[in-house]
């Protein structure tokens, strides 16, 4: 990571955050990007609403997304992802995009 680059948070907001795990909420109007950020830690993703979503790593990303990639969502769906991922969510879909990003830190 360069030291120019400002990276921010993975989600909207924290709903939960003791020393096992942190819970965000991730909310995208359509067409909005969330902030570019780096998954220190492995996590769940579990999709609740939406109809497109757009995963954009950066070229130094050590996740599992390492080119860009685009999908319908499937709520309810629950993906385990390994931490190293630096990158940006982007609503590419035509409804509101909502999902729940649980950080497992042990």
């Amino acid at each position: 990571m360069g030291p120019s680059r400002h990276l921010g948070n993975p989600g909207t907001r924290i709903l939960f955050d003791d020393e096992r795990v942190r819970v965000w909420e991730l909310r995208l109007a359509p067409g909005e990007r969330s902030d570019t950020h780096h998954h220190q830690l492995d996590h769940l993703l579990i999709q609740i609403n939406g109809d497109r979503i757009a995963v954009e790593p950066e070229p130094d990303s050590q996740g599992p997304f390492r080119t860009y990639l685009e999908a319908p969502v499937t709520p309810g769906a629950v993906l385990h992802v390994p931490h190293g991922g630096i990158e940006t969510a982007h609503n590419t879909g035509s409804d509101p995009y909502l999902e729940i990003i649980v950080e497992l830190k042990k």
